[in-house]
């Protein structure tokens, strides 16, 4: 079966959406740490350290979703431009590799949506304790 150049190609929207995405969310990070930052200045508190370590965890799993996300671009390029050169069999491969890093950089965002899913459990029980109280 000869891979033809837009095989590579079809997955352009589906990267670029994620990544994309990936922008959202690390912005929204970047939004939280900024206000917690000023609230931290304003008042330390001890449970500070939990939203801290949260935090710089999902700004980790972010970054590694953005380099796989980016570099499963790359090789879907790097795929159409050895499809175009006729090494359908290197094209083949890094085609390949581009959906392994795809998949690495998807599994790194169910990891990360996990723990944003338990930091807002975490919020909203702590407010139904205080609504008991």
């Amino acid at each position: 079966m000869d891979l033809s150049i837009t095989t590579p190609a079809l997955l352009f929207p589906a990267i670029s959406l994620l990544l994309l995405a990936y922008t959202n969310r690390f912005l929204t990070i970047a939004n939280l740490i900024r206000q917690l930052h000023t609230s931290y200045k304003a008042q330390p508190l001890p449970e500070t350290l939990g939203q801290i370590q949260n935090l710089r965890q999902r700004v980790i799993l972010i970054n590694k979703m953005q380099l796989y996300g980016i570099t499963s671009l790359l090789l879907s390029v790097i795929s159409m431009f050895l499809v175009f050169a006729k090494f359908q069999m290197a094209a083949y491969i890094v085609l390949g590799l581009s959906l392994v890093l795809l998949m690495i950089s998807l599994t790194y965002t169910v990891r990360e949506v996990q723990i944003s899913v338990t930091s807002l459990n975490i919020l909203l029980s702590d407010m139904e304790d205080d609504l008991k109280k």
